[in-house]
Parts: structure tokens; C-alpha cells; sequence
């Protein structure tokens, strides 16, 4: 019996392997393609960030630019312009790279189900070839009628269905491999027209930069014929920048004195309640003692809570207690608790202003016009819309409001033991003593004679000077 049933045997077991190893080089996904996937989302995200970037300086630029003079303003905007402009050429051209291994995988996933195709085509073939000349030397109803019982009968039917089960799955494989190949090549030609227009809009950012650049160099050369006019500005804005900065220290001194005289007049309080508990505890001792003698005297016993005060032993004087070392500069502990919540927001907090950019950074740099010349900058520089809102960063307390030339109004917000400022505004719209929370409005930014509306925001811990950028959130 195993002689007659071998050839659907062989014909069966071959086709059903050949299936099963090729649908699993079909269904898995190399871990090289989810890589890829993986690294066009974040590209795309980031190439998203910085197109939004792009546009937020071009519409800010355009208020600069609108002016008949060249400030430093625009040139500052003409900067942040020409980097974010680069940094899009460079994201186009990792796109470029991407887009080209991502065509490199679809070619190699096409040409291995190709492969599978064509494989499974010549199984195919060599099946229909074995059934057809199995069936010129044995018909299938006579080989089912020649069972010698009715077992080996259901055992040939079943051997029959199972091969005519396999041409259909052999069939339907190869319709599913032939569709998904149709599908990768359908995939490269949309990369390919991808990858075009991605060299297309390449070529437009460069064209771009190219212009912004000629742009730039006409701004520096207008400026360089004011060099005059850029040192009074220079020397007026580092008068502004020491006076804010002495304000700041003054104001920091002013919150340590008042944290310390708080505290020392915390502790002379609770050392005179001490005080005034030994003393009307050592006057209960006086009379306890007292009466215990007038009743020994009169030949009677003391009253126990007479006994119980005497016998009591007599408390030291209570030391000075200890700075609680999670406290800072005598700070109370809503202080505390607020100044440890601003530590942990660090890059979290948000923006000043919901639209602008950093348009100078923190830190010593050359000036961008004047040769030699170094300017430092306390805190940074947010170039922003004309009469964009102006916004606490975090909860806080409001320590000053005031005025200042080359600053307009500054506000001075306390988060425990730091500090965050507001320089440059238009309006104000809180007080002094004031609450606020993070988001809240504090006021708008104010515009100057170039047309630049900026301001300058700084972060203190106490006398440091912190980078801004490391506490804002990233754009």
C-alpha cells in the first residue's frame, strides 16, 4: 500500500514545506526595516519642529525687516534664520540617505519574493506535471474503488483531498506573493517620487540660504558704516544690563535678609516660650515645695501632685536647634518645597512667550558687528511677535516691578531660592506681592525703534547666574 500511495505522498508533503518555509521569509520583518521605520518618524518629527521654527523667524523677520533702518534685531533674526535654514539642508539630506536605504530594502524584499515567486511557480509546475502523469497510470476513481476495504478507502480520499488542498494553498501563495511583490514595486516608485521632490526642495533651501545669506552680508555692511552709533548702543545696553544686574543682587540680598531676620525672630520666639515654660514650671516647683513643708510641719502628708512636681527633675535649657538641612538660606518650607519642584522641572518649563526664538544665547561672545568687541549676555534674548503676551515660566511670587532704560518694565518672580526675570516688557500686569502660577500672564513685550519686539529672560539661584536654555523646554 505504501508503494501505490507515494507518489501523492511525496507530491502533498513537498508543496505543504515549500509553503510553510516561504510564507515565514514572507510574514517576518527584519529588525534592519524596523530600524528604518523608527528613524523616519523621529526625522520627520524633527524636520516638522524645525519648519515650524523656520516660519515662526520669517513672520518675526518680516516685522524687523519692515523697517527702513538695519538693526542688530534683524541681523540677530538673519542668524537664527541662516542656522535653522541649514539645519533643514541637513535633515533633507538625511531624508535623501533614508529614502535611499529605504528603496535599497524594498528592492531586496522584491527581489526575494522574486525569488519565492518563481519558486514557487516551478513547484507548482512540477506538482501539475506528477498529478498529470500519475493520472495516465492510475485514474483516481479506480485507485479509490481498488481499496481493498472500506478504511483503506476513507485513507485514499483523505490522501486525494490532501493534495487537492495543497494545489489551492499552492495557488493562493503565490496570488498573496505576486500582490505583496506588486505592492514593494508600487513602494519604490512613491520613494522614488519622494526622493525627487525631496532634491527638489533641497534645492529651494539652498536657494534660500544663498539669499539669506547676500541679505546678511548687506545688513553687516550698513551696520559697519555706524560704528559710532553701534558703540553709544553698546555702552547704553551694558549700562541697562549692570543696572539690572546690581537690581537683581539687591533684590536677592533684600529676600535673605528679610529669610534671616524671619528666622532669627522664629527662634527668639521659640526661645522665649521655652523660657517662659521653665519659669512657670520652676514657680509650680516653688509652691510644690512650699506646701510639702507646711504639711510636713503640721504633722500631715503631702498632697502626691505636690510629692510629683518636686520630684520631677529639673529640664536643662534647651539648646539651639539645628538647621534643618533640607532647607536653604533659612528658607520656610513652602519655600523649600517650591524651590526642590523648580529644580525637578529643569528642560520642562515653559516658555516665556508661546512664539519667538532665541535670538542670543547665554554667555561671553564677539559682538556680531564690531571687531574685538565681547558682549555678555546675563540671561537670553527672545525675539517674539509685536505685543505677544508675556508669561510666568513656573508658580512664584512677584518681588519687584520696575522700570529701567534700555530694560522698560522688569518683573522679578521668586520660586524659593530662585529667581526668574522678565526685562524688556511693554505692560505689566501684575504686583508686587502677587501670586502667580505657571502660564499665568505677567504682561507684553515691548517693541523698539528698530521694530524688534524682544525680551530678556533670566534664571538666578540665589547670586548664580543660570542658562535659561537648559530650563526651558526644547524647541
Amino acid at each position: 500500500m505504501y508503494v501505490k500511495f507515494r507518489p501523492f505522498f511525496n507530491v502533498v508533503h513537498w508543496s505543504v514545506s515549500s509553503l510553510l518555509v516561504i510564507g515565514c521569509l514572507c510574514l517576518t520583518k527584519p529588525v534592519q526595516a524596523q530600524q528604518t521605520v523608527h528613524n523616519r518618524q523621529v526625522l520627520e518629527k524633527e524636520k516638522k519642529q524645525n519648519l515650524e521654527k523656520m516660519n515662526q523667524i520669517r513672520t518675526i523677520l518680516k516685522q524687523t525687516a519692515s523697517e527702513k533702518q538695519a538693526g542688530l534685531g534683524q541681523l540677530k533674526a538673519l542668524d537664527q534664520q541662516i542656522q535653522t535654514q541649514s539645519k533643514q539642508i541637513g535633515l533633507l539630506n538625511k531624508d535623501l540617505q533614508l529614502t535611499e536605504s529605504e528603496i535599497s530594502e524594498l528592492r531586496q524584499a522584491s527581489a526575494t519574493l522574486t525569488k519565492d515567486l518563481n519558486k514557487l511557480r516551478a513547484e507548482y509546475g512540477s506538482m501539475i506535471y506528477a498529478a498529470d502523469k500519475r493520472r495516465q497510470q492510475v485514474n483516481p476513481l479506480g485507485f479509490l474503488f481498488a481499496a481493498d476495504n472500506f478504511n483503506q478507502l476513507v485513507a485514499r480520499y483523505r490522501y486525494l483531498r490532501q493534495y487537492s488542498d495543497a494545489r489551492l494553498s499552492q495557488v493562493r501563495q503565490m496570488n498573496n506573493v505576486k500582490t505583496m511583490l506588486q505592492g514593494k514595486q508600487q513602494a519604490t516608485i512613491r520613494k522614488r517620487q519622494e526622493q525627487k521632490n525631496t532634491i527638489g526642495a533641497k534645492v529651494n533651501e539652498s536657494k534660500s540660504l544663498e539669499t539669506l545669506k547676500i541679505v546678511k552680508n548687506q545688513v553687516v555692511k550698513e551696520l559697519s558704516q555706524k560704528e559710532s552709533e553701534l558703540k553709544t548702543e553698546l555702552d547704553e545696553s551694558r549700562r541697562s544690563v549692570a543696572q539690572l544686574e546690581s537690581l537683581i543682587k539687591r533684590l536677592i540680598l533684600r529676600e535673605a535678609k528679610e529669610r534671616a531676620e524671619r528666622e532669627a525672630r522664629e527662634r527668639a520666639d521659640r526661645e522665649r516660650i521655652a523660657r517662659l515654660e521653665n519659669e512657670r514650671k520652676a514657680a509650680e516647683r516653688k509652691r510644690a515645695e512650699a506646701a510639702i513643708a507646711a504639711a510636713t510641719k503640721a504633722g500631715e502628708k503631702p498632697a502626691p501632685a505636690d510629692v510629683a512636681k518636686v520630684e520631677r527633675p529639673v529640664e536643662p535649657e534647651p539648646a539651639a536647634r539645628k538647621p534643618d538641612e533640607r532647607r536653604n538660606n533659612n528658607l520656610n518650607d513652602e519655600e523649600t518645597a517650591l524651590a526642590s519642584s523648580f529644580t525637578g522641572a529643569r528642560a520642562r518649563l515653559p516658555w516665556p512667550v508661546t512664539k519667538g526664538f532665541i535670538s542670543d544665547h547665554f554667555g561671553r561672545k564677539p559682538h556680531p558687528v564690531l571687531r574685538g568687541i565681547y558682549v555678555e549676555n546675563q540671561g537670553v534674548d527672545i525675539q517674539t511677535n509685536a505685543g505677544e503676551g508675556v508669561r510666568s515660566v513656573y508658580d512664584g511670587i512677584v518681588q519687584d516691578v520696575t522700570s529701567m532704560p534700555g530694560m522698560n518694565n522688569v518683573v522679578a518672580i521668586q520660586h524659593g531660592d530662585y529667581f526668574t526675570v522678565y526685562a524688556k516688557l511693554r505692560s505689566v500686569s501684575v504686583r508686587i506681592g502677587q501670586r502667580v502660577k505657571a502660564r499665568e500672564s505677567i504682561g507684553t513685550v515691548a517693541t523698539d525703534k528698530n521694530g524688534v519686539s524682544e525680551i530678556q529672560f533670566q534664571i538666578w539661584k540665589e547670586f548664580t547666574k543660570l542658562n535659561p536654555e537648559s530650563w526651558l523646554t526644547p524647541r
